[in-house]
């Protein structure tokens, strides 16, 4: 598969946005954070598991754990008791506590708000960053290329990269700035709803008459 020519783009990127947006009319960030700190945190326990498993744990967690020199100072077995439940929990409390540290010794207790001064964070890359950024003050810096934004990018014809970074930067030059945001949100969405790994539904797809990876299901007859 080859990768739409960048003056072609613009038109398709215009109508999968609208099209999507039809189907997914409410498409924002899914995890539940009140500050700069709780998205950071929320961020950083989302990988590799489900928002929804995040939602679950955060409410209790963030009523233990309320500033970012709450995190910082976390005994390390008492904040894994509480992200246990999604995995990973070793590696991402010790993510979280010198983060968190960092953030107290180089930015006064603030969640820094450009994209060189977080990924510079133990445990924060691009897709972390550009979350930080986009939604937490409203700074288009990237695009927030999660799984689901890898492999619809990929199958929709707009990269052919397998890497992160090259993936955003390939769309960085097709989707217009003001839409990174409202793009990467759809795209997630629907690789959640429709465009699965193992088995997209591509008989009900709305943006299947713009996918070159669309499957052509035939009914099943009965014998």
């Amino acid at each position: 598969m080859e990768q739409i020519h960048e003056h072609g783009a613009v038109s398709r990127i215009s109508q999968i946005i609208k099209l999507l947006s039809k189907e997914y009319p409410n498409a924002v960030i899914t995890l539940d954070y009140q500050n700069p700190v709780q998205l950071l945190v929320a961020t950083i326990l989302s990988a590799q598991s489900t928002d929804e498993g995040v939602n679950r744990i955060t409410p209790e967690l963030f009523r233990k754990y309320k500033t970012c020199e709450d995190f910082a100072k976390a005994d390390p077995q008492t904040l894994q008791h509480y992200i246990r439940p999604i995995g990973l929990y070793r590696n991402k409390a010790f993510f979280i506590i010198n983060a968190c540290s960092e953030i107290i010794k180089t930015h006064n207790g603030d969640v820094p708000d450009t994209m060189e001064a977080l990924t510079a964070l133990p445990g924060v890359g691009r897709k972390t960053a550009n979350v930080i950024l986009s939604n937490a003050f409203g700074k288009k810096e990237g695009i927030i290329v999660d799984t689901h934004v890898n492999r619809l990018s990929r199958r929709l014809g707009l990269t052919s990269k397998e890497n992160p970074p090259e993936i955003e930067k390939d769309l960085m030059q097709i989707v217009p700035q003001d839409e990174w945001l409202h793009f990467a949100n759809l795209l997630l969405y629907h690789g959640r709803a429709r465009c699965h790994a193992q088995s997209p539904e591509c008989a009900s797809c709305v943006i299947q008459g713009l996918c070159p990876s669309r499957r052509d299901i035939q009914p099943v007859l009965s014998h």
